[in-house]
């Protein structure tokens, strides 16, 4: 057993003072409040619980920066998706697993501690499969285990270009899969975490775009009581091609359709109308929200402040990876509400709440259901995964309680995260990965030969 001290601590039933946190088999099994410290305890001020990434593309994390230069043409998503198509042309099995592994090392160096793989690069550069069709899953799953995240891997289903089953384009052939081709990479993805401490799986039919009904409700048939993530209404032409096909949107065409429930993750749902928004928060479906991201490829703004008020539950995702820190993707959803609406404290319930305090606890609860787990935060029987903030640095200073996560969220401009314990096991120490050199140098061969 490992015991730990902390001055401060937000537990999941709200902030307490000298806890001590008693740690065994990767699990909490005793949290005292009024604590003093034991002879060999380890101690530090302020600890706060692991938060959950809904929604990452790993390998995307090798192209940050590569499509900031503007076309002939008005740039979006889709000029952006062909850079993307082009950068994951080069990738070798080796490339993916180097490229994961950094993005989930520096998640877990911000205080993501657990991840969604949105897993859909599945074969070789010409559309291959490889020997192994589980290779990449695989690859997927050792970075996991080399940088100590929790992973729920979400293999995606992939088989055609737009609605109605339309051909895919040549961009799309490492993704693509026949339904029984499917079944076998979602076993042999189910092998590929079977040695991981804490691993899940669930199933990710890509988008309305990529499968068919009749394909989705297969998909999903895979995983009968794991998560089931997907992405919708990301963008206006998504919606309007899907009103073209089915005479309804994307979300509501999964609300008629598909039996949503608490299971399900929709990623994005940035355009809804105000009965889609409703009927998503009624759902007890997670919203899979990624500001950065979002802003970063031009989306559009999704409508936070009254899928809040119809309780409605979120969670965070870094999905292109383009910038990796749950607090600048706190900052973004609510400046985006502020930006749109031209007012402060927009997601904040009512008065006097703490806006940092109610992302946060938001942001913890949404994102552990939405990767399958049943308890989350600093509680007795929960995963042992949280983070300490540096409280030597000067944003911290005279802060307490809920001013501490407004200002981690709100002020930070450089990481303030110190230690992180992910299942019991400290990976990060000082702000920095234990494997941070190896992962690093293995990264920078990768990227000096992909962008020779």
């Amino acid at each position: 057993m490992t015991a730990l001290h902390f001055c401060s601590a937000l537990l999941s039933t709200g902030w307490a003072e000298n806890v001590r946190l008693t740690l065994d088999g990767g699990r909490i099994v005793r949290v005292e409040t009024g604590a003093t410290p034991g002879p060999d305890d380890e101690c530090h001020q302020v600890v706060l619980p692991g938060l959950c990434n809904v929604h990452s593309h790993g390998f995307q994390r090798g192209m940050a920066g590569l499509a900031e230069r503007r076309g002939p043409e008005g740039d979006n998503f889709w000029t952006w998706r062909e850079v993307m198509y082009r950068f994951l042309d080069r990738l070798t099995p080796e490339d993916v697993e180097a490229i994961t592994a950094l993005a989930f090392m520096e998640m877990l160096e911000r205080g993501f501690t657990r991840v969604g793989e949105f897993h859909y690069l599945h074969h070789d550069p010409g559309g291959t499969p490889y020997a192994n069709i589980g290779e990449l899953a695989e690859r997927v799953a050792a970075a996991a285990d080399e940088t100590g995240i929790g992973l729920t891997l979400l293999p995606v289903f992939y088989a055609h270009g737009n609605f109605g089953g339309a051909a895919p384009s040549p961009g799309q052939r490492r993704f693509l899969n026949s339904p029984d081709a499917f079944a076998r990479l979602f076993d042999a993805s189910r092998k590929a975490i079977a040695a991981l401490d804490d691993a899940d799986i669930g199933v990710a039919p890509h988008s309305l775009r990529a499968v068919t009904p009749d394909e989705l409700r297969a998909a999903i048939a895979l995983s009968p009581d794991g998560p089931v993530h997907i992405h919708a209404a990301e963008q206006t032409k998504e919606v309007e091609d899907c009103m073209a096909w089915s005479g309804t949107t994307p979300v509501a065409w999964l609300l008629d359709n598909a039996s949503v429930d608490r299971r399900w993750c929709l990623v994005h749902a940035t355009h809804m109308t105000g009965d889609e928004t409703a009927r998503l928060a009624a759902s007890g479906a997670v919203a899979g929200l990624c500001p950065v991201t979002e802003a970063n490829l031009g989306d559009g703004i999704f409508p936070t402040e009254r899928y809040l008020a119809a309780e409605g539950a979120f969670g965070l995702g870094t999905d292109s990876n383009i910038a990796i820190d749950p607090a600048q993707e706190l900052r973004m959803l609510e400046y985006a509400q502020r930006l749109s609406g031209r007012s402060r404290n927009v997601l904040a319930s009512r008065e006097g709440v703490s806006t940092g305090r109610e992302l946060v606890d938001r942001a913890r609860k949404g994102g552990a259901r939405a990767l399958g787990q049943r308890l989350s935060g600093i509680a007795e029987g929960a995963a042992a995964d949280f983070f300490t903030l540096d409280s030597q640095d000067s944003l911290m200073a005279g802060r307490r309680n809920d001013t501490i996560l407004d200002s981690w969220v709100f002020a930070t401009a450089r990481p303030v995260v110190d230690c992180v314990w992910r299942g019991g096991r400290k990976t990060v120490a000082g702000g920095e990965h234990r494997h941070r050199a190896a992962i690093t140098a293995r990264y920078l061969r990768s990227l000096e030969r992909l962008l020779a």
